[in-house]
């Protein structure tokens, strides 16, 4: 998960809380918080859509309200339950775009 969320363009690792927590970030800011090796329950934090993240939390008994984050805005997965590598890979990709810099539009042609 963690090479995973590094290659994402401009994805950056620090460990702002503890020198064994990943927290992955674009531009400044967090899309990502991956839990210390070793832990019984690997997990990846992530920001979610809330209305996603209320369906994900029904669907996937892995996926649950954001540890220690909003509970509305984010949410954590258990890397090792019923929630399946493709759909983590998805919500990781889906919460680096919520934060990632929006480029400017090009000027709409009157």
């Amino acid at each position: 998960m963690r090479e995973f969320a590094l290659n994402l363009p401009n994805a950056t690792e620090s460990f702002p809380f503890r020198p064994d927590l990943p927290v992955f970030k674009v531009s400044g800011k967090v899309f990502g918080i991956l839990t210390a090796p070793g832990q019984p329950d690997p997990s990846i934090t992530v920001k979610s859509d809330p209305e996603d993240a209320r369906a994900l939390c029904a669907q996937f008994g892995g996926i649950s309200p954001g540890y220690h984050m909003s509970k509305k805005h984010w949410v954590t997965v258990v890397l090792d339950a019923d929630v399946p590598s493709e759909v983590i890979e998805e919500l990781v990709t889906a919460s680096f775009d919520l934060v990632r810099p929006r480029r400017p539009r090009a000027p709409q042609a009157v």
